[in-house]
């Protein structure tokens, strides 16, 4: 038999071990749990036989944990998706309506930054492009944390808000749109293919802050794949190098994104999956006047307190989600 082992190989070694530490994070948890039931079950006959009021209320607190940590577990379950791992790059266009569809993005962009930071994600702006007056045209975040993806591909789609303007001298209702569109972050062990010559990338100056070089030089970089129309830009790094490289890592997690939906056949391909940003195709509906609710269209989940959900309070409606379509996703 040849010397050579198995682990000769230093990329197959590195896979394997992954993929061992990805399982030992299931089977971890559920030890825990297992562990934690054996126990309350046998604190549970202590009672029986003897009454403690103390040990009794340590047994209610302890049980409540117990059933956190399931339902955790079993929210867990469904990010079983071949990418719901990955950290995630998420994008907000504002629809039509000027000045409110601009700051209603901004607002959106706020929330998904809270929800990061209570999560403890790391938060990278890829691209901000601000309006003139208020609100942004249009802004890329990546977002780096456990299965990052996994729960913001729950966001994907047209979100709508009703409001009493502040812009309105008259104080009237407006209904604002903006569209929410999430990629896997994809790394370099995954190849995706792109033809230079299908390239077409422009330099321009940066509008945003950035100090003197930065608006002073034609840093920006916008970037379009003919084949697929997608564009991408960037603007926020000091040189053009640096600038290029993060519009080719968007592109490459875009790309990527189509040909994984395509391939599944569980959406349809990027472009075509952009449908208007307007009446009957929101997801979700943030209604602070004449009344203030949250509603999820998909869940029909509903919350009173918009103030918490656009300070970040998501989790509700990311685990109704994906309790509710997380499988049928993955399958």
């Amino acid at each position: 038999m040849s010397g050579q082992g198995f682990w000769d190989d230093p990329e197959t070694a590195r896979d394997c071990i992954a993929e061992a530490n990805e399982l030992k994070e299931w089977v971890r948890p559920w030890t825990a749990l297992d562990a934690k039931a054996a126990e309350l079950a046998e604190l549970a006959e202590l009672l029986a036989e003897e009454a403690d009021a103390e040990m009794e209320a340590e047994w209610d607190d302890e049980m409540r944990a117990l059933e956190d940590g399931i339902a955790r577990l079993e929210l867990r379950g469904m990010l079983g998706g071949a990418d719901d791992h990955r950290d995630a790059m998420l994008t907000i266009h504002p629809g039509a309506g000027g000045l409110e569809s601009q700051d209603w993005a901004e607002m959106l962009s706020r929330m998904y930054r809270r929800w990061a930071e209570r999560r403890g994600c790391e938060i990278r702006v890829l691209d901000l492009h601000p309006a003139e007056e208020a609100g942004i045209k249009s802004v890329t975040l990546e977002i780096r944390g456990e299965c990052a993806y996994g729960y913001l591909r729950a966001e994907k789609g047209i979100h709508r808000l009703v409001r009493i303007s502040p812009f309105d001298s008259q104080a009237r209702r407006h209904t604002s749109f903006a569209s929410v569109f999430v990629y896997p972050v994809v790394d370099d062990e995954i190849e995706v293919e792109i033809d230079e010559s299908d390239l077409r990338i422009d330099t321009f100056r940066a509008s945003g802050a950035g100090g003197q070089h930065v608006n002073k030089t034609d840093s920006a970089i916008r970037i379009t794949h003919g084949p697929t129309g997608i564009v991408v830009s960037c603007q926020q790094e000091r040189s053009q190098h640096k600038n290029r490289s993060t519009a080719m890592k968007m592109l490459k997690a875009a790309l990527y994104e189509r040909a994984r939906e395509e391939k599944e056949r569980e959406r349809q391909a990027l472009e075509s999956s952009k449908t208007g940003i307007s009446w009957g195709n929101q997801i979700r509906s943030y209604v602070l006047a004449p009344y203030t609710m949250v509603n999820d269209h998909r869940t029909e989940l509903k919350k009173g307190d918009v103030n918490a959900v656009m300070d970040g309070a998501l989790d509700p409606f990311i685990e109704a989600w994906l309790k509710r379509f997380g499988r049928a996703e993955r399958q």
